[in-house]
Formats: C-alpha cells, structure tokens, sequence
C-alpha cells in the first residue's frame, strides 16, 4: 500500500489588519483566553473579540481587545436559545462590518469550532483558525490538535502559536486584566482581607455552604478580616456564608469592581469558577477547593501560587457534570475548615 502524502503545513494567518477571537463561554474561560488574545494583539492592527453574554464582562477586561461582539452561542451555552435565522444573520452581518482578516475560534476540548467556522466563513472571514478532532472540510484553515488535560491558557496560545502569533518580549503568557482597577477600599475596606468567593455557575464546581460558612467562622476566629463576594443571585448564599463573622458584598459588585476586591486580598477561597481565574489575574493566590469533574491540570487557577483541595481521583472525575452525580458530594465532603485554614497559611505565610 501506497503510504499517505503527509498533510501541508498551514499557512499562517495574515498579519496586521482586524482579527477575531472568539471565546464564547463563561468568564473564566474568556479570562485563560488572554494570553491568546495577547498574542493576536501584538500580530494584528487590531482585535475584535466573539464572547457570549456569560463572559462579556470578562471580555471587556482584557488587554489587547479593541471591540466586543457579543452573541450567544446555541450550541455552548448551558441554556441555550433556539437557533433562530435572525440572530445568525446578525452575528453575520456584524462580523462582515469589522471585515477581519482572520478569526481564531477558541474552545474547551469539549466544545467544537466548527458551527461558529461557518457562520465566519458566511461572513466572508478568509483565514480561520481552531482545535479540531473533527474533520474540518473547507471550515478551517488551520486545524490544531489541543492536548487534553493541559492548562487551559496555554491549550488556547497554543493555537495563537500555531497561527504564527506571539506574546511580546516580557508577556509572561499569564492571565491578566486591564489596569487600573477601580479603588474598592470602599465596599472591602484597606487590602490585607481574606476572600471568600462560594458560589459557581455549576453546583457541582461551588464551595459547599457548610464548608464555606465554617471556614469565614474559622478566619474571623483567627483575628483575620474576611470579605464574602458573590453575584446577586447568589445573595442568600453570600449572607448565610458571611453570617456576622464576614462583610457580604454578594450582589454588590460588577466584575471590574470584583477584580478590585479580589486584587485587595491577600488569598481568595473559592471554588472552581470565574472568580478563582480573576484573582490569579490581578495576581491573588488562590486556595482552590476543586472538584475533579474537569481536570484541575486544566482548569486550576494560573499564574499565581495555587493550593488545589479536594480527592481528585473521586468517583465524579471527568465526568463534566455540573450537578456532583456522586452522592454525599465525596471529592470535598472529607474536607474541614481546618484543611482550608492550613491552605491560607500556607500561601499568606501567617501562622494564624
């Protein structure tokens, strides 16, 4: 048998002129886009950024993007609309108004690029570039094969790499936010604080109110200041939490605002969900308790010391879910306030 032609490189996207980089889930995932967005930005004149109506706050906190578009993607998002001809013919006809020369589709190893590569190609989008297992046709110009399991930031600057995209001399390829932050001293008070960010999108990804409301208890009881944040859907769970030990910003802050509280503390307690990523983007460590249903390779906070709690090899691991499908919640019910409070201290070097 004839052995097969080895395929041809891809061409590298065009420089200068507009790119696009679409991300079009949640704000952590759009905030671990950042060094990919950093890197388009230094080869491109400008950059269009694709997020959807989870991550666009996120989106407008990174350096290097120029314009958002903001479109919900039926086939991402975990409520999704109906695919409806109106709204694809709009997110056509926006992009063709920026007339990008290239368009990096930016996903999780979960997610396919192909249905957004259409829509691109329809908008006269000439180079696109995404991680593909599936056979791509005439839908990409560069087809990439993403490592599964890797970190995250640098799975999407992998793709930005292989478009011929790099980060500047001195870009440590971490994530990062605009600068500068909102002064937030007056919602949390003078920096030195402890955070405590319970919530998450995904139930399964939270911190559990026992354990969170314990280990605010446990921090006020060791003589340090301890902020409560979270989303105003989350204000009963912030307020049950914060108790009378903690001040409860849950619901008082937009995401630039959080990024100045976070940036304020001296270690965020969270889960695995956007603030975790914010506070590793204004350089705040994090203690992580994290359930495996995504790797924490991937998905752990980066670029600043990280202490991951939580078995990951329990029954729920990889599994995606975002309610646990383990009874008991295993991965973290074994988990105290002390285990959380060893972690701080770790991390802030105070005995305490």
């Amino acid at each position: 048998m004839t052995p097969a032609a080895p395929v041809p490189s891809a061409a590298p996207a065009p420089r200068g002129g507009t790119a696009l980089v679409a991300r079009l889930d949640n704000v952590g995932d759009v905030l671990l886009a950042g060094p990919a967005v950093r890197a388009v930005a230094a080869g491109a004149d400008r950059v269009v950024m694709l997020a959807g109506p989870r991550g666009r706050a996120a989106a407008d906190l990174l350096p290097g993007v120029d314009r958002v578009i903001e479109w919900c993607a039926p086939w991402i998002d975990p409520e999704p609309p109906p695919v409806d001809p109106a709204r694809t013919d709009a997110l056509i006809a926006a992009v063709r108004a920026e007339a990008p020369s290239a368009a990096l589709i930016l996903t999780s190893f979960h997610q396919s690029g192909l249905p957004l590569a259409l829509l691109l190609r329809l908008a006269g989008v000439p180079w696109i570039g995404a991680v593909s297992d599936d056979y791509p046709g005439s839908l990409l110009d560069l087809r990439h094969r993403g490592a599964w399991g890797a970190p995250e930031a640098r799975r999407m600057l992998d793709l930005a790499e292989a478009a011929g995209y790099r980060l500047p001399p001195g870009d440590p390829g971490t994530p990062a936010v605009r600068r500068p932050l909102p002064d937030t001293a007056h919602l949390a008070g003078p920096p030195g604080y402890v955070a405590v960010h319970p919530g998450a999108s995904a139930a399964a990804r939270a911190v559990p109110r026992h354990l969170a409301a314990g280990t605010v208890a446990a921090l006020a009881a060791r003589g340090h200041r301890v902020v409560v944040t979270g989303t105003d859907s989350e204000r009963a769970d912030t307020a049950a939490v914060a108790g009378g030990a903690a001040l409860d910003l849950g619901g008082r802050t937009k995401l630039v605002e959080l990024a100045g509280v976070l940036a304020g503390a001296s270690v965020l307690v969270s889960g695995n969900t956007g603030a975790a990523h914010l506070a590793a983007a204004v350089g705040t460590p994090v203690v992580s308790v994290f359930a495996p249903v995504v790797p924490a390779s991937a998905w752990a906070p980066q670029g600043v010391p990280v202490r991951v709690l939580g078995d990951q090899d329990a029954p729920c691991r990889g599994t995606r879910a975002r309610d646990c499908p383990v009874p008991g919640h295993p991965c973290v019910s074994g988990l105290t306030p002390d285990h959380v409070l060893a972690a701080v201290a770790d991390l802030t070097g105070d005995p305490t």
